[in-house]
C-alpha cells in the first residue's frame, strides 16, 4: 500500500520480524525513558510457536517513508475474547509511530482493513497480543522508564490515535508503591489473618513451579473473571508462562494463602528486568546474557512488579476473611524488603475498580502512570 510516499508493508505471523522489531528505534531515539523489550520475546510472540495462536491470529504493519521505517501496528483477533463477549471485536497492537498523523492513521487503517476482511465489526487497543499482555497507550507519567511487561508511548502517540478516529473506551491505572513500614491499619489486618489457624500461607516453590504457577493462575481466573475484558489464560499459555518464571522468579515474591487447605489467596511479583536491560537494545548476543544474568542474581533488582493479587470469589466477602488482601499486601512488602526491593509498581488496575483501588491507596500507593484503551467501529 504506498499514499503520498508512504508505504505500508505486512509481515504475516511466522516472516521476517527484523524490520518491525528495529522500527521503535526512530521512534524512541530522542527518549531517555525509553527501554526497549527484549528481541527474543518480542519475536518469540510473534512467532507461530506462542500460545496466543492456538486461539488466535495476527499480521504486523511496517510503515516506510523513504525507504525509513517510521512505525510499527499489528492486528489480531483472540477467539477466545470472541466466544467469551460475541462482540465482533478485533485488536490492535505494537502501535509505535513518529509525530505524524498520516503514519499513525495509515497503520491503524491497514490494521481495520484486515480486520473488516475478517468479519469483525469493531477494534479495540493497543493490546500485544490480547489482554494478559501489554495493554493500554501510556497518556500519563512519562518522566519515568515502563516496568517489565508494561507499554512505553511518546506523549503525542494517544493523540494521533484519536485523529484517527478512536475514542476512549477505558482508562487503566499504574501504582507506585516504597517498600518500607507500612500503616497501622494494614498491620492489624495483617495480624487479624496470621491469627487463624486455618490459614496457611507459603511461597512459590521453585521445585514445583509449573504445579504453583497453575495454582496462582487458577485463583487469577476465577478472581478477574468479572473484570471488564477478562480472558481467560489457557492450559498451554499456563505451561509457557511457568518455563518463562524459571529464570526470574524470587520465590518469596510470590504466595499463596490456603484456607482450610483450599488455595483462597495469591499474590506474585516480578523483578523489574527492564532496569537491567537498558543498555542491551533489544539484544542478548553476544553479551547481553551474561550481563543480565550477574544483574539479576548477583547485584539484584532494586524494583518489581506486582502482578497479580487477588482472592477466590467464594472468600472475597466472608466477614472473617475481609483482611485478607492487606495480609498478603503486608507479606509481599516484607518479602520485597528482605530482596533488596525499594519499590515496586502495582499494575494495572481498571479505573472504575473502586475497591481494589481503595486497597491499594491504603496501603500507600499513589497512582504515578495511566494507561488508555480505545476503539472504534469498523
Amino acid at each position: 500500500m504506498v499514499a503520498r510516499g508512504l508505504e505500508i508493508a505486512e509481515t504475516p505471523i511466522g516472516g521476517k520480524l527484523r524490520e518491525f522489531l528495529d522500527a521503535v528505534d526512530v521512534v524512541y531515539r530522542e527518549d531517555p525513558r525509553w527501554i526497549r523489550p527484549l528481541d527474543l520475546d518480542v519475536a518469540g510472540r510473534l512467532t507461530p510457536k506462542n500460545p496466543f495462536f492456538e486461539h488466535g491470529e495476527a499480521t504486523t504493519f511496517v510503515a516506510r517513508r523513504a525507504g525509513r521505517a517510521v512505525g510499527r501496528c499489528s492486528a489480531q483477533i483472540d477467539r477466545s475474547h470472541l466466544e467469551r463477549y460475541r462482540d465482533d471485536t478485533g485488536f490492535f497492537g505494537f502501535l509505535d509511530t513518529v509525530d505524524d498523523p498520516e503514519v499513525a492513521e495509515a497503520l491503524l487503517e491497514a490494521a481495520q482493513e484486515w480486520l473488516r476482511r475478517r468479519g469483525l465489526r469493531r477494534v479495540r487497543g493497543p493490546l500485544s497480543l490480547n489482554i494478559n499482555e501489554e495493554v493500554g497507550c501510556l497518556v500519563d507519567g512519562f518522566d519515568t522508564p515502563p516496568m517489565l511487561m508494561m507499554p512505553h508511548h511518546r506523549p503525542y502517540q494517544g493523540g494521533l490515535i484519536e485523529r484517527a478516529g478512536f475514542a476512549k473506551v477505558k482508562d487503566l491505572y499504574a501504582w507506585r508503591y516504597e517498600v518500607g513500614d507500612v500503616n497501622r491499619r494494614a498491620q492489624r489486618g495483617y495480624d487479624e489473618i496470621a491469627a487463624l489457624p486455618e490459614v496457611r500461607v507459603r511461597a512459590i516453590d521453585p521445585k514445583r513451579m509449573a504445579d504453583d504457577v497453575s495454582t496462582v493462575m487458577s485463583v487469577f481466573n476465577d478472581a478477574w473473571s468479572d473484570n471488564w475484558g477478562f480472558v481467560p489464560l489457557s492450559r498451554s499459555e499456563l505451561a509457557k508462562m511457568a518455563k518463562d518464571l524459571e529464570l526470574l522468579l524470587i520465590p518469596e515474591l510470590g504466595c499463596i494463602a490456603e484456607i482450610e487447605g483450599e488455595p483462597a489467596a495469591v499474590a506474585l511479583a516480578l523483578p523489574n528486568v527492564n532496569e537491567m536491560i537498558g543498555d542491551l537494545n533489544g539484544k542478548l548476543l553476544p553479551f547481553g546474557v551474561a550481563k543480565l544474568l550477574w544483574r539479576l542474581k548477583v547485584r539484584g533488582p532494586s524494583s518489581a512488579r506486582l502482578l497479580i493479587l487477588g482472592i477466590r470469589k467464594r472468600w472475597r466477602h466472608v466477614r472473617k476473611y475481609a483482611a485478607l488482601s492487606a495480609y498478603l499486601y503486608v507479606r509481599m512488602n516484607e518479602a520485597a524488603a528482605r530482596a533488596g526491593i525499594r519499590w515496586g509498581e502495582l499494575s494495572w488496575t481498571l479505573e472504575d475498580n473502586a475497591p481494589v483501588n481503595v486497597g491499594i491507596k491504603m496501603m500507600g500507593g499513589t497512582i504515578y502512570k495511566t494507561y488508555r484503551i480505545y476503539e472504534r467501529a469498523l
